[in-house]
């Protein structure tokens, strides 16, 4: 009677046989592979785009440099209430459609209706009013840095460029080249502060909104950075790689007329090599 208890007890099959564990481990480890490779092709990748938005707080000089971009000259501006675009020749036969979109709060949104296209947005701050202005400068930087990470995975992100512009303001008694560079460490730097207390807020518990069109009031993201606690640093930001270059502009003055120094000579090399 014994022999018939043990032999009639259950048999303990495994629910996944060894070559089953196998085969969806490895299935597992390539979805991870290929997960690692797409986020860094979208990051690394060129976008297809063909628009370069000009986008920053008013009187950053956006509209000055549209006009010197296309017409070698900076006419006298006032603050723009519109989308303005020219469409503006590189080397090697090819246009790039510049796009200045107005910083006022009611009508900067307007960035999303072309950041799909962009190839670049050119974020311009004004470098001599920096230190005065950096968390209103910093809250509207947040709000691109937030559409650029909405877009979707899918889609290559565009470039961001950061433009210390008004660098020739900045007081120094160095040469320019070293006072573009001061003009991008001060932008870099109080921009960098200014950022880092809207996400500790966030992780704080503190939302940070912005104030739409409608007068609604919309969560932002798009702090994340790499690194250790996620401390807000341009270069560990998860968005992709954020280029500073220092600009300037002499209203009613042409390149020729300044002496044959171009305030835009680095923006137009960056257009050259990535348009």
């Amino acid at each position: 009677m014994g022999d018939d208890t043990s032999s009639n007890k259950p048999e303990v099959v495994p629910i996944f046989a060894p070559q089953t564990l196998i085969v969806v481990a490895s299935l597992f480890l390539a979805a991870v592979c290929v997960a690692i490779l797409v986020f860094f092709t979208r990051r690394k990748s060129k976008s297809n785009g063909n628009l370069l938005l000009l986008v920053g707080p008013p009187d950053g000089g956006k509209t000055a440099i549209l006009s010197m971009l296309v017409y070698d000259q900076a006419l006298p501006t006032h603050t723009s209430l519109q989308v303005n675009a020219s469409s503006v020749a590189v080397p090697r036969k090819r246009t790039l459609t510049v796009v200045d979109i107005p910083g006022h709060p009611r009508i900067r949104n307007q960035v999303n209706e072309h950041i799909a296209n962009s190839k670049a947005i050119a974020f311009v701050v004004d470098a001599s009013t920096i230190s005065r202005n950096g968390p209103v400068v910093a809250e509207h930087l947040h709000m691109i840095l937030n559409a650029i990470t909405s877009l979707p995975p899918s889609q290559v992100l565009p470039s961001l460029l950061i433009l210390a512009h008004k660098s020739d303001l900045v007081k120094s008694g160095t040469t320019s080249s070293t006072i573009e560079a001061l003009a991008i460490n001060r932008v870099k730097t109080i921009l960098e502060r200014e950022l880092e207390k809207r996400r500790a807020s966030q992780s704080g518990g503190v939302g940070v909104e912005e104030l739409g069109e409608e007068g609604a009031r919309t969560e932002l993201g798009g702090l994340e950075c790499s690194g250790e606690k996620g401390v807000f640093r341009f270069d560990a930001w998860e968005g992709g790689e954020v280029v500073f270059l220092g600009t300037s502009v002499k209203t009613g003055k042409s390149v020729e007329e300044k002496d044959g120094v171009d305030g835009l000579a680095s923006l137009r090399e960056w257009m050259e090599d990535n348009a």
